[in-house]
Formats: structure tokens, sequence, C-alpha cells
């Protein structure tokens, strides 16, 4: 506190404030890498002494708590102030695809961190990264491509159980209050009999949105709301539920706490 106090008489109560911030910033980077690290280490290690039918559990198990941790670590610090509590209600669930908005790519995240037995379609790249790559292997999640094995990787993972986090923009939000919405959510939903949960992202904060250079210091705390939306039954027509889907998320979305995006977002 005395240096806090010596430090705003010797540049201001601004600049402690961006000093702060960034302090929080790179040590949420690295805390967040090394966690990864140990969650994966962990779960190599784990995985030798659980037996092969509850591997994929005990990985995704690993995952939520990781995030969680984390998670809880950036809000003590005061980066962050999350309400995920509405998740809650789907752990015990029957299986469904999930289907949030995706604003920033702290999205999946969020997610993850309260539901523990949820399948995730990333893209490819990240399931061969130093960070990612050995838990996401092991936690069974489906990369995108090819499209063909996706979906059916999807719709297997659906039959056996489990919930699948898909983003139906496909990419994070280039256009507010939402992108175009993609068929895949309904193909997969379709074809495996299950419903779609939407999610509603709420967020006060620019961060990881597309077109966010990771040097840029975001203004903090930085506000997270997840609540949950309609649930839309199995889709018999693909087309129509695109586009119903599309309209049900620029109903939820405008007026909504979403933040302006950066200007370069538009030409990623």
């Amino acid at each position: 506190m005395r240096w806090l106090a010596r430090s705003e008489l010797r540049y201001g109560p601004a600049r402690v404030t961006a000093l702060g911030n960034a302090a929080r910033l790179y040590f949420g980077m690295g805390f967040f890498a090394a966690m990864c690290l140990v969650t994966s280490v962990g779960m190599l290690l784990g995985g030798l002494l659980t037996p092969k039918m509850r591997r994929r559990r005990f990985a995704r198990g690993m995952v939520s708590r990781m995030f969680r941790v984390y998670l809880g670590a950036m809000a003590r610090l005061g980066s962050m102030r999350l309400d995920l509590s509405a998740l809650d209600a789907l752990r015990d669930a029957p299986a469904m695809v999930i289907a949030p908005n995706h604003p920033s790519m702290i999205d999946a995240g969020l997610v993850l961190s309260r539901l523990p037995d949820l399948t995730c379609i990333m893209k490819a790249e990240i399931l061969h990264s130093v960070l990612f790559g050995a838990g996401a292997r092991m936690a069974g999640y489906i990369t995108n491509d090819p499209p063909r094995s996706m979906l059916r990787a999807a719709v297997d993972s659906l039959q056996s159980g489990s919930h699948l986090l898909l983003f139906p923009e496909g990419t994070r939000t280039l256009q507010l209050p939402v992108n175009a919405l993609q068929r895949t959510v309904g193909v997969i939903a379709r074809r495996a009999a299950v419903p779609v949960q939407t999610v509603i992202i709420e967020t006060s904060s620019a961060f990881l949105c597309k077109g966010w250079p990771l040097r840029r210091i975001p203004a903090m705390p930085m506000v997270y709301t997840l609540r949950l939306g309609r649930r839309f039954e199995p889709p018999a027509d693909v087309d129509a539920f695109a586009a119903e889907l599309e309209a049900y998320f620029h109903s939820e979305l405008t007026g909504a706490r979403l933040p302006a995006l950066p200007v370069n977002s538009a030409s990623r």
C-alpha cells in the first residue's frame, strides 16, 4: 500500500492502474501456460493409472478443473468478474449441442470450466500445439477438418451421452451482434436427434476478440456473464433452422452487453 501511494504521487493514478493491468495480463498469460503444461503432464501420468474406459472422462475433468482454477485466480486478482453459474443447470442434463455466441477466444474456457463432460470441436492446429495438444487428444476433442470426419465424430460423441460444444458462428464474431450462422449445428443435431441449447455470452471487454493484439492491455476487471437461452428441438429442415437460430441470437444480443470490436477485426 505504501508503494502504491508513492507510485500514485510520482506517476498518477491512471499510470498506476495501467501498470497494474499490465502486470495482471502478463501474469495471467504465464499462469495459463503453466497450468496447461501441468495439466497435460497430470493427464499423461494419471492416464497410466486410470482404466482405459475412464481415461477420456478423467482427462475432460482435468481440463474443466484447470479452467476453473485459472478463471478463479483471475477473478481474485481483479482481472475478471465472472457470472457462469447458469451453466451448472446443464451439468447432469442429457446429451445436447451447446451453442453459444462467440465474441472472444476465452469463450470455450468459460463453458469448459463449468461442464466437465464436454466434447469440443476445435481447429486442427490446436491438437498439435505444445500447450493444448496432448490434453485435447486425450480428452477426445474433435478437429474441424476434414468436415465429414468431424460430423461423424460429433454425432458419435452425442450418442454416447456427452455434451458437444459448437459455436454456430464458426469463428469469433466479426460483425455485431452475431455473424451469419453456419448449418453445422443443425446438421449435427438432426443426425444425432438431440436438442440445441443456446448460451448467451455477454462481456464488457473486447479482449481476445477478432483483431485484438495480445500486446494491448485491456481495461480491468473484464466482465463475463453467461446465461441460458432457448433450447431448440432437433431440426427437420437444417436451412430453416440456421435462419431461425440466427434471428434468435440477433433478438437476444441486440442491446446486450457487447464490446465495440477492434477496428481491424473485419479484415481478419
